[in-house]
């Protein structure tokens, strides 16, 4: 008989590539796999160790799977991620309802912790280091078959004062152009239109293994694949970005005009404590020359509130930035005192209170500028990706200014329209970031 493996991925999108592509290998290997815990053999949870919700969240999870398997419904449990390479001494000394862990080098090596787990040898562990393992190969889509993330490197080198990923998922690793152009022909020719393009920062691709910034040759090779609709951008750091990536950008209409840009803080003395690259007015440079250059641009971005030692002033700054600049999508976070990051040594915390009440005046303020710009939408038409029916059975698709899952929709009804096509909808209404439309039959 087949044994059945279940996975639940966790964390962000990069992680769910991790996921998809032990799956692939799971899948090789004969292994059938299945939607449900309590339909498996073996249970894998890929975790993500950024910050302390994301480490609740992936305990909790670990737990309720740890009761299946003292219940008899599954036979082992394995754990991989950013979690277990962060804690990887105590891991299984804390969770001994683990079987065994993988760290983040340690993807390839997942149909071997199985074999092991199948075979009753429990407490195993597969630790590479985190700068070895290969990244390309074959996914088992997590996603819809109409979109699909392309990982173009692994790792960071920036290694801002509060994160640890540098030191869970290793240095920079560009993957090369002719792995990423051979698997985003794998995926159009599935059926994917849209492709994601991420990395902890895909501006600085290239430069390690090309001696230059290539993300723009990348971006053009990949506007050349036949089925290939929409490419959107994830992460991209404003001293990285010169003028012909824009133009790029620009001269391509596959390249949406949607700019992820990470800013954290617009104050200069916090962004030099959060080690950040580039300057208050570089960013807001940046900003007005993308803006000047592709009218139609929209910016998400995300920022941090209550950094160790952040004054009154220096936060009046960053919210008088938000107010001037209106950035179309923003999400915002208190500071995280995160064990092994450099600022988490520093004394001159802030209070939690305070930080929430400062990311409560930014989060009332966004809903203003939230409003004013859905609003200006009404009466345009947009070209959406239609998404299927939501749970409440309304039907939505995403426009070329909505990401997956952190931004907006668009909810319009049309039952000739499937889940995956493209179709002309006319916003006629809008609430915050939620917009009503109709569709338009264009002849």
């Amino acid at each position: 008989m087949t044994e059945k493996i279940f996975l639940i991925s966790l964390g962000c999108a990069k992680n769910l590539v991790n996921s998809e592509q032990m799956l692939a290998i799971l899948d090789k290997e004969g292994y059938e796999i299945v939607d449900s815990p309590e339909a498996c053999d073996v249970a894998i949870v890929n975790t993500c160790g950024f910050i302390d919700s994301a480490k609740s969240e992936a305990i909790e999870v670990i737990l309720k799977l740890a009761a299946l398997k003292q219940e008899g419904v599954i036979r082992g449990l394995i754990v991989t991620g950013c979690l277990t390479e962060r804690y990887k001494k105590e891991f299984l000394q804390e969770l001994p309802e683990v079987d065994a862990a993988l760290g983040t080098g340690s993807y390839n090596d997942i149909a071997e912790a199985v074999r092991a787990v199948l075979d009753g040898r429990s407490g195993g562990t597969w630790y590479k280091p985190s700068g070895v393992c290969d990244f390309s190969g074959d996914r088992h889509l997590l996603t819809p078959g109409y979109y699909a993330y392309l990982r173009i490197a692994e790792g960071c080198d920036n290694r801002c004062s509060y994160c640890v990923i540098p030191y869970i998922r290793g240095p920079y690793r560009s993957r090369t152009m002719e792995s990423l152009i051979e698997e985003a022909k794998k995926l159009a020719a599935s059926g994917v239109k849209e492709l994601l393009v991420i990395a902890q920062d895909i501006t600085r691709y290239g430069i390690d293994l090309y001696g230059e910034r290539c993300l723009y040759k990348l971006l053009e090779e990949l506007c050349r694949i036949d089925g290939i609709e929409w490419i959107r951008l994830h992460y991209m750091y404003p001293d990285e970005i010169d003028d012909r990536l824009l133009e790029t950008i620009r001269d391509n209409d596959k390249i949406l005009k949607y700019f992820d840009l990470p800013l954290q803080h617009i104050n200069d003395k916090v962004l030099r404590e959060m080690n950040r690259r580039g300057s208050g007015a570089l960013i807001r440079e940046r900003i007005t020359k993308i803006r000047q250059m592709m009218p139609e641009s929209v910016f998400r971005t995300s920022m941090i509130v209550g950094f160790p030692g952040e004054t009154w002033e220096e936060f009046q700054e960053l919210y008088d930035f938000l107010a001037e600049y209106k950035l179309e999508r923003a999400g915002f976070f208190c500071y995280s005192q995160e064990e092994g990051a450099p600022s988490a040594k520093r004394t001159d915390q802030i209070p939690e209170e305070i930080k929430e009440e400062r990311r409560n005046r930014l989060f009332l303020l966004q809903e203003e500028i939230m409003d004013e710009f859905s609003a200006g939408l009404i009466g345009r038409r947009l070209r959406i990706l239609c998404c299927g029916l939501d749970e409440s059975g309304r039907q939505y698709g995403r426009s070329y200014m909505d990401s997956v899952d952190v931004d907006g929709v668009v909810f319009f009804e049309d039952e000739t329209i499937k889940e995956g096509e493209f179709v002309t909808v006319q916003i006629v209404d809008a609430v915050a970031s939620e917009l009503y439309g109709e569709v338009v039959r264009e002849d």
